[in-house]
């Protein structure tokens, strides 16, 4: 495609979001930031406490060290707020985030390259919001006997109980989303009194005021971008005092107190306002709710907290098995460390464990705010790796594999309202700069149109590091497969803008280039490909149509041509698409290697064990390569390219490795990386720390946090028993000897509009119920059987002994 038109001038930024200004409060309208509550949050009757023989936990004997947070502190959350927990008897501290607190901003000045700044100031950097403390002398680990710290994922609480003098002190931690506040709950049974202080500490060089008046502590302040952000703590006992002292709270001879913490940003998810809101106080806003919240009785405020928390964590159960009483009665640490000896039975229930953890995270990170970044809302310090942002070659996309199979979609829909919300920045960028000619990826024809990011964004509109082009076909094919599973057709409408600008893009990006094709008269043909490109992150940056994009692209058109159908727009558009979708180039195997080829060459450039699964994207997340319906030289190419990809790398790519095993059928090569990501991380390997968060080994010396494993490796573990794409469902795919036994879930999402709850005995499938949720015709498979459901939304059927 080329084109010898002069461009016409691209439009000033104000001139493009004055426009894209008028109609962003209600696009945006889904993305809720810090505000106040619209009314009073259901107050159970009862209390929804699971008790603690029945609750899924994980334990700890001693407190987390405070050297290693990151692989020790427990995670809480409400979707905004999150917080580590140490569980110290004498010095509980919380290092406590808003999702939204970043630095940084739009980034739109390229560097020399053509490509963006990649820094902490220009581009930003995810950050803490403060530390909060909770200090109780005398009760030091080395005085107390019985200690036991747990997180609890069917309540959503983490606690610590502990003995001193005769006495059983315990605390309750959790981050309350009806409430939208952090408490911290302390009691005892016996005669033991608790006497200390609080200590609120920001993490920006902040000074911490306290009034008498309302006995809070608090901090408000500004970042140099101009974000505006605030915390504040209260404290109260129906005993003993609480008064302020020295800069401090201070509690004296209290049986019991409760702590409750507030804050955040004045962040808006509204590009024509730069994304803040300048009428929005941080400070006033949290003082509000800490005191609204001190209203309730402490009992209220969690069973209120665990009723809204089980409502989605309730939406799933699991069993892979059950595990002896040996490896039920290690703690959580020494058990990971169990499971990883050489020749160690498996242990069905701290897999189970493992996944639910994964939807803990992502209901605690992922509800009112801004998406999971690298680091989801869990920081130890101002300087993650990374800045914590948003990688769209694989990593945000596989935080958000899990939700709809895990039966929490409405946990998916802060990815669609950050996409949505920083539409026009992107589309101003790209309006402005993509075909700036220093930047090596522009668009050769010279037209340009649509919008495009880079490897990375923020939370501004702002784009890091170098271009990306296909970064907009998987974000917009992440969203698309959100709808195959809800069929909910507002949010099909609310991303369809997305959709149709990705889709512009690449009618103007794509170029003409001549392949051989045997079947032509002429011996060959022309096909449409992608213009100098990049496999991520790997091999020349000058290739055209690579493997990658062309998948990407060839499900973009596709599930641009659906969504136009189902909501009845632009048909002559989406024939336009159609046309261009039919000219893509698609892989071939390799006559060299026999691999499924990732750059149009039969010759592997770049690295045999690379990491990265780029020209596999068709295989998983994608569909278009499947057993039941792709040739079988193209499946031997995918499985030889896949084996040559290596066992043994870090937690999000053995993630990545095991759903594309499950998607061949491959059960036990799918299980044995699924191991491998719950191996223990000890001396800065990769693996899982005992608070269960994925370690990324940076350098041998060092490792960090990055959570896309989390979520990667429980989607695995679900589409190894049960594999959905629109039109069809098969049950057990690839169920591994280890869970074959016995075992149930329910719960699972079903691409096309359905869920499915299922119970199997020795690999067969014993049950299955089928429930609609807005899906009419399936076909369900299982073990060579086959049968086609037709069901009206809500109905349900049910399947026994099938397969």
């Amino acid at each position: 495609m080329t084109s010898s038109q002069p461009l016409p001038s691209p439009p000033s930024r104000r001139t493009f979001l004055a426009a894209a200004g008028a109609g962003s409060l209600a696009a945006f309208a889904g993305l809720p930031t810090f505000s106040a509550a619209a009314a009073e949050p259901d107050r159970p009757s009862g209390d929804p406490l699971v008790p603690a023989g029945r609750a899924v936990t994980l334990w700890y004997p001693a407190p987390a060290d405070p050297a290693r947070m990151i692989q020790e502190g427990l995670p809480i959350g409400n979707g905004r707020l999150g917080a580590l927990v140490g569980g110290d008897p004498a010095e509980e501290t919380l290092y406590v985030t808003d999702g939204t607190l970043w630095t940084g901003g739009l980034n739109d000045v390229l560097d020399a390259d053509g490509q963006f700044p990649y820094e902490r100031v220009q581009f930003g950097s995810f950050t803490q919001l403060a530390h909060l403390t909770v200090a109780v002398p005398g009760h030091t680990p080395d005085s107390v006997t019985d200690y036991r710290r747990t997180l609890d994922l069917s309540n959503g609480l983490v606690t610590a109980s502990y003995r001193q003098g005769g006495v059983t002190y315990r605390r309750e931690v959790y981050a309350s989303h009806p409430d939208d506040v952090v408490v911290v709950r302390m009691t005892q049974s016996g005669k033991g009194r608790y006497t200390g202080s609080v200590l609120l500490a920001g993490t920006h060089g902040e000074s911490v005021t306290t009034d008498r008046s309302t006995t809070t502590a608090s901090l408000s302040a500004a970042l140099d971008n101009g974000l505006r952000y605030a915390g504040v703590v209260t404290a109260t006992s129906s005993t003993g005092r609480v008064t302020v002292s020295g800069g401090r709270l201070t509690f004296t001879d209290c049986a019991d107190l409760t702590v409750v913490f507030s804050g955040g940003t004045n962040y808006s998810p509204d590009a024509a306002h730069d994304y803040r809101d300048p009428s929005l106080r941080p400070d006033s806003l949290a003082l509000r709710k800490v005191r609204a919240a001190l209203r309730h009785t402490p009992a209220l405020l969690r069973a209120t907290h665990v009723a809204d928390y089980q409502r989605l964590f309730d939406t799933m159960s699991l069993s892979l098995g059950v595990s002896d009483a040996d490896q039920r009665g290690l703690d959580t640490w020494r058990r990971l460390t169990a499971r990883a000896a050489q020749d160690a039975a498996p242990d069905p229930e701290l897999e189970a464990s493992y996944l639910q953890f994964g939807r803990y995270l992502m209901i605690c990170g992922s509800r009112d705010s801004v998406p999971l970044n690298l680091q989801g809302l869990w920081l130890d310090g101002n300087d993650p790796d990374w800045m914590g942002d948003y990688h769209t070659d694989i990593n945000v996309e596989m935080n958000y594999w899990m939700a709809d199979r895990a039966g929490l979609s409405s946990c998916f829909d802060t990815f669609t309202d950050y996409c949505v919300s920083q539409l026009p920045s992107w589309s101003d960028v790209t309006a402005r700069t993509f075909n700036d000619p220093r930047n090596r990826f522009r668009n050769s024809s010279g037209k340009l149109a649509g919008w495009a990011i880079a490897f990375s964004t923020n939370i501004y509109g702002g784009s890091g590091w170098w271009w990306h082009p296909a970064a907009n076909a998987w974000l917009c094919n992440t969203l698309f497969e959100h709808y195959e599973y809800t069929q909910d057709t507002r949010t099909l409408a609310r991303i369809y803008p997305l959709l149709k600008g990705a889709c512009a893009f690449w009618e103007a990006r794509l170029i003409t280039t001549t392949v051989d094709d045997p079947d032509a008269p002429s011996g060959t043909r022309e096909v449409l490909v992608d213009d100098k490109d990049w496999s991520p992150e790997q091999g020349p940056q000058d290739s055209i149509g690579n493997t990658y994009s062309q998948e990407l692209v060839h499900a973009l058109f596709g599930n641009y041509r659906t969504a136009a159908g189902i909501l009845g727009k632009d048909r002559q558009y989406s024939e336009v698409i159609g046309g261009l979708r039919d000219r893509l180039y698609l892989p071939r195997v390799s006559p060299t290697t026999g691999w499924l080829e990732e750059w149009m060459s039969p010759d592997n450039l770049g690295e045999t064990e690379h990491r990265h699964l780029s020209p596999l994207i068709g295989l998983f997340p994608g569909d278009r390569i499947r057993p039941d319906a792709s040739p079988d030289t193209i499946l031997a190419g995918a499985r030889k390219l896949l084996t040559a990809r290596g066992m043994d790398s870090y937690g999000w790519a053995n993630a990545w490795r095991a759903l594309c095993w499950a998607r061949l059928k491959d059960a036990e090569t799918a299980y044995r990386l699924i191991a491998t990501n719950l191996r223990p991380s000890t001396d800065n390997s990769n693996g899982t720390a005992a608070n269960f968060f994925d370690i990324y080994q940076v350098e041998e010396t060092r490792s960090i946090f990055q959570i896309d494993a989390n979520f990667g490796t429980p989607s695995a573990m679900l589409e190894m028993l049960v594999y959905s794409r629109p039109g069809r469902v098969e049950l057990l795919p690839a169920l591994p000897k280890a869970w074959a036994a016995s075992g149930h879930v329910t719960g699972v999402g079903v691409r096309g509009g359905f869920v499915v709850d299922l119970r199997w005995r020795e690999g067969r499938v014993e049950e299955a119920v089928l429930r609609s949720v807005g899906g009419r015709t399936t076909t369900v498979t299982a073990g060579g059987a086959s049968r086609t459901v037709r069901l009206a939304e809500g109905g349900s059927v049910t399947l026994r002994n099938f397969g």
